[in-house]
C-alpha cells in the first residue's frame, strides 16, 4: 500500500474537473455507473497508488485485482524514487552541464555553455560543428531544444547573439550521428532507447525495462512532443511490438519513412546494457534512473539520465496484451539478488 502522506498530498492537489471528465468517458465506454467507477478509482488509489490518470490510461476498469497488482503506478513509482534517489544529488541529472561533465566517459561528444563560456570559445564551437543542438540547461521532456544550422544565419556571431540574448541559457552539444540502421527509421531526430535501471540494496544494477523512443515530424523523440514509443526486449534488444503515439495510433512501420519498427534489433545491445549498468554506479545516491541511450555511429552513447523515470509509457494497454504490467520485473530483480546472495 502506498504512503498515506503521499495519498493525502495527491488528493489535495487533484484536478477534480479532469477526474470527473475521465469518469464520464469511462462510463460512456463501459456502461458502468459513474459512482461505481469513482469508488473503484478510490480503491485503486488506496490499494495500488493509482491516480485517476493511471486508472484511465491502464484501463484498470478492465483488469482483475491480480492484474492491477502487476502495474507500477504513480504512487509506487514515487515510493521507489523516495527510497532509492537522494534528492540532494538530483542536480547531477537535472543540470545538463553537470551531467555531461560527470558522465563524460559515456557522453562522448563536445559541448559548451553559450552564455557563460568565453565568447571566442563559443564562436569556435559554432564554426567547428556548424550544425548542433541547443538545449536549455535545466530543460525536460525535449521542451525548448533547438537544432541550429550555421547556414541559416549570416555568420557565427549572429548565432552567438541569438543563443545568449535575453535570459536564454543554452548548452550547445555536438550533433550525435546515429548509426545507419536507426537512422533509416527516422533521420530527423536522435532516436533513443529509454533503459531503466535500479541499483539494489546490494549495489547490483538491474535493467528493468527498455523502450524505443522515435521522432515523428520533429527534431525530438519525446512521446509528449509528438514522438512514438515501442517496447524493447531488455535482454535481446529487439523491438517486440508496434510503436504508438499519444493519440494511440499504432505503427508497424514508421509513417514517414516506411521503415520497419516492430522486429528491429539494435546493434551493440550488450554494450549498451554494460554502459548503463556501469553508469548506474557513478552516483550511488541516485539508484533508480531512466537512461536515454543513442545507438550512434560510434556505438551506444548516453544522451541524458532521468532522476524521475516515467512509469506510464512502459505499460500502455496496446502493449500489455496479457494485461500484465512491469511491477513483477522489479520484484523479480530483488528476489533474484537476495537468492544469489544467500547462495
Amino acid at each position: 500500500m502506498p504512503n498515506l502522506k503521499y495519498l493525502l498530498k495527491r488528493a489535495a492537489s487533484m484536478d477534480y474537473k479532469n477526474m470527473f471528465h475521465k469518469i464520464n468517458n469511462i462510463h460512456q465506454k463501459t456502461g458502468k455507473s459513474r459512482i461505481s467507477i469513482f469508488n473503484d478509482m478510490r480503491k485503486c488509489a488506496v490499494k495500488y497508488g493509482a491516480g485517476y490518470s493511471d486508472y484511465d490510461l491502464f484501463e484498470m476498469y478492465n483488469l482483475t485485482e491480480d492484474e492491477r497488482d502487476t502495474y507500477i503506478t504513480r504512487g509506487r513509482n514515487n515510493d521507489l524514487i523516495k527510497k532509492y534517489n537522494n534528492p540532494e544529488y538530483g542536480h547531477f541529472f537535472r543540470n545538463k552541464t553537470e551531467f555531461n561533465t560527470l558522465f563524460k566517459k559515456y557522453v562522448k561528444r563536445d559541448w559548451i555553455i553559450a552564455k557563460y563560456a568565453m565568447k571566442d570559445k563559443v564562436l569556435d564551437f559554432i564554426n567547428k560543428h556548424q550544425v548542433f543542438m541547443a538545449k536549455p540547461i535545466n530543460g525536460t521532456c525535449g521542451k525548448g531544444i533547438e537544432k541550429i544550422n550555421l547556414k541559416d544565419y549570416s555568420n557565427a556571431l549572429e548565432v552567438y547573439e541569438y543563443l545568449t540574448s535575453d535570459n536564454k541559457e543554452f548548452e550547445l552539444e555536438e550533433l550525435i550521428i546515429q548509426g545507419k540502421e536507426v537512422n533509416k527509421i527516422y533521420p530527423d531526430a536522435v532516436n533513443t532507447v529509454r533503459i531503466v535501471t535500479i541499483l539494489d540494496d546490494f549495489d547490483t544494477p538491474h535493467v528493468i525495462c527498455a523502450y524505443f523512443r522515435i521522432g515523428n515530424g520533429k527534431h525530438v523523440d519525446n512521446f509528449n512532443s509528438g514522438g512514438m514509443v515501442a517496447p524493447v526486449d531488455e535482454e535481446t534488444g529487439i523491438v517486440i511490438d508496434k510503436a504508438i503515439d499519444k493519440n494511440k495510433n499504432l505503427y508497424d512501420k514508421h509513417p514517414l519513412t516506411n521503415a520497419q519498427i516492430k522486429g528491429f534489433k539494435f546493434p551493440d545491445w550488450d554494450k549498451a546494457l554494460d554502459m548503463v549498468k556501469e553508469a548506474s554506479k557513478v552516483v550511488p545516491e541516485m539508484r533508480y534512473i531512466g537512461w536515454d541511450v543513442c545507438f550512434s555511429a560510434k556505438g551506444p552513447v548516453l544522451v541524458e539520465g532521468n532522476e524521475y523515470p516515467g512509469h506510464d509509457i512502459y505499460q500502455l494497454p496496446e502493449h500489455t496484451h496479457n494485461k500484465i504490467g512491469i511491477w513483477p520485473k522489479f520484484t523479480k530483480a530483488f528476489n533474484k539478488n537476495r537468492t544469489t546472495k544467500k547462495d
